[in-house]
């Protein structure tokens, strides 16, 4: 911990004497769009290590109803799916308007996943009960067998992601090394999901 707040103190001074001189931070931006395979094995790692997102529906209309929500699976067609209450007021947006959008960002990394997709309501028992996970009984009691308990089923029509792959302390000590030495910051990758 001291380490750390003795490097911030340094490169806030490094960050200083930067601004100070006329130099430039120039980054290095790495596009990669993934296909097919590749597209939705990134797909399933971003989702994976992220798990909530935020939940727009009403996506035509304009006016987002959002909400967090976690994703209990993606698939090996790069389709996302969700608990929820078949009661619940998204499930009546999904009704009236499938378009929905996730936002998708990760606490301690800079990766985030934008997707946009159809959503359907789901209400198979067979479904719900392979896709079960015993900590969803937190919000069903009843556990897979509650009534009010489906899924929502997201079809990826577009998604982009950006990753770096690293901690935000790393991209710290980045950031100073190219302050000091000139060179291009690395930034990480980016590019469209095509699954």
């Amino acid at each position: 911990m001291l380490i750390g707040i003795i490097f911030l103190k340094e490169a806030r001074k490094l960050l200083a004497i930067s601004i100070q001189q006329p130099f430039i931070l120039q980054s290095i931006n790495m596009e990669k769009n993934l296909h097919s395979t590749e597209a939705v094995n990134k797909l399933k790692s971003l989702v994976e290590s992220i798990s909530t997102c935020m939940f727009y529906t009403n996506v035509s209309a304009g006016v987002h109803n959002t909400r967090p929500m976690a994703a209990i699976e993606v698939d090996i067609n790069g389709t996302l799916w969700f608990f929820t209450n078949i009661e619940s007021n998204k499930v009546r947006d999904i009704q009236k308007d499938p378009n929905v959008h996730l936002a998708f960002a990760h606490p301690g990394k800079d990766s985030h996943l934008d997707l946009r997709g159809l959503a359907s309501v789901e209400t198979d028992r067979k479904s719900i009960q392979d896709k079960w996970n015993p900590i969803v009984k937190a919000w069903f009691p009843e556990g897979k067998d509650d009534p009010n308990l489906c899924l929502i089923k997201v079809k990826t029509d577009e998604a982009h992601y950006w990753d770096t792959e690293t901690t935000k302390m790393v991209e710290m000590i980045k950031i100073v090394s190219s302050v000091v030495s000139g060179k291009k910051l690395a930034e990480g990758v980016h590019g469209d999901l095509l699954v």
